[in-house]
């Protein structure tokens, strides 16, 4: 039995939109921990707890659900444009990785305040009262995120009346732009384009389902679209209908797997275990009457669609900030499924259903030279530091 003491590392315990990670300033690591390789992984799990057989994370800072076993590492950036550098780590509960192939999009409206707080920003661009935007470089995939935070008497402002879907308590609203939010080849994007087949509408044939109509894009983190009639539900599904059901988590991770490889982003199934946060996979209905999972009452009236998503191989309890952002790029353009599940059209604006309530997201799209480009994603977060100090790990942890 090792008796190796701990030690401590500088961190906070954040939430940023409806997930929550333990955030840390890159300078803060241990050495070996400050570049990519297996002792940043190996400390990453540590602190969250995992590898855990278990599946509860209980000796760890994680939550042991998809949106709780998250990392951020947060740096100063040389980049001429922005603030700071951004490193999202989705931590594996029960596996032995970190998933680094995509952003998170809650975290990211927890960046700028965690920046602002740790001194990572140079103090002119910092206003005492007012707010303070943050340019974000999100490493993960070679993308910018502008952040706009509330600041008062020369801190960020947390507290507010701004009200999320998913989150219990009303906070300070932060709003995000996501620039050029397809996915590129750096950043991981199957290829380069925002539709890696060229087709707004595909054909996916998966053993066991059948032939599906999906969407495959690119934009905020790598997304597949499915109708939910074409998979047996309505799209007015809490997590319970889905979660509980093995067999149905089965054949979403197969039409996940399938499509993947149409992407470009695998090339083999058997890469899809070592991939649980990218690409993600999502249902779209019509507007619909439901209860949220709080017991608010969603009307068809307040929506133009209803989404449901997967992350991790389980139904998300709201939504994930990157799909939200792939959800309002396609929206944009007529004739996907996301679009058309809206009613068609153009459309700058969408708000969308989920297992939680609603929630609303903007991109602005045209069409040029054939191709549709997008220039930015727009919706508001909230973001609170919850406990800050430092996290304690076995010294040969990692």
């Amino acid at each position: 039995m090792s008796d190796v003491p701990q030690i401590r590392i500088p961190a906070t315990y954040m939430r940023g939109g409806t997930s929550k990670g333990v955030f840390f300033r890159l300078q803060d690591l241990p050495a070996p921990a400050q570049q990519a390789g297996r002792a940043r992984d190996r400390l990453l799990q540590r602190v969250i707890g995992s590898p855990d057989p278990y599946g509860k994370q209980i000796d760890g800072m994680g939550g042991a659900t998809s949106s709780t076993s998250k990392t951020v590492i947060i740096a100063r950036s040389s980049r001429e444009g922005h603030d700071v550098d951004y490193l999202f780590g989705q931590v594996a509960i029960d596996r032995d990785f970190v998933d680094f192939t995509g952003n998170c999009g809650n975290l990211s409206a927890a960046v700028g305040p965690f920046a602002i707080a740790g001194g990572l920003l140079d103090p002119a661009r910092v206003p005492r009262d007012g707010v303070a935007v943050v340019r974000i470089w999100q490493a993960n995939i070679g993308k910018t995120i502008i952040a706009h935070v509330a600041m008062r008497d020369g801190a960020v402002q947390e507290t507010g009346d701004f009200e999320l879907d998913g989150v219990t308590f009303p906070a300070a609203e932060v709003q995000l732009e996501f620039l050029d939010p397809a996915a590129d080849e750096e950043g991981d994007g199957g290829g380069g384009a925002m539709f890696p087949t060229g087709n707004l509408v595909d054909t996916l044939e998966v053993p066991g389902v059948g032939s599906l109509q999906a969407t495959l894009i690119n934009a905020g983190i790598p997304t597949i679209f499915v109708n939910a009639a074409d998979i047996g539900y309505r799209g007015t599904e809490l997590q319970e209908a889905v979660n509980a059901d093995a067999a149905a988590l089965e054949r979403l991770e197969r039409i996940r797997g399938h499509g993947a490889l149409r992407m470009g982003l695998v090339r083999s199934l058997q890469e899809m275990a070592s991939r649980q946060h990218t690409p993600k996979l999502a249902f779209v209905a019509p507007p619909a009457d439901y209860v949220a999972s709080s017991g608010k009452a969603v009307r068809a009236a307040d929506v133009d669609l209803l989404v449901r998503a997967m992350s991790m191989g389980k139904l998300h309890h709201a939504m994930m900030g990157t799909a939200a952002v792939a959800i309002g790029t396609a929206a944009a353009i007529p004739g996907t499924l996301v679009n058309l599940a809206a009613g068609g059209g153009e459309r700058s604006w969408v708000r969308f259903g989920h297992p939680s309530g609603s929630l609303r997201v903007g991109a602005e799209a045209a069409l040029r030279d054939g191709q549709w480009q997008v220039t930015k994603a727009l919706m508001s977060r909230s973001a609170r530091v919850l406990m800050e100090g430092w996290v304690r790990v076995p010294g040969d942890a990692f």
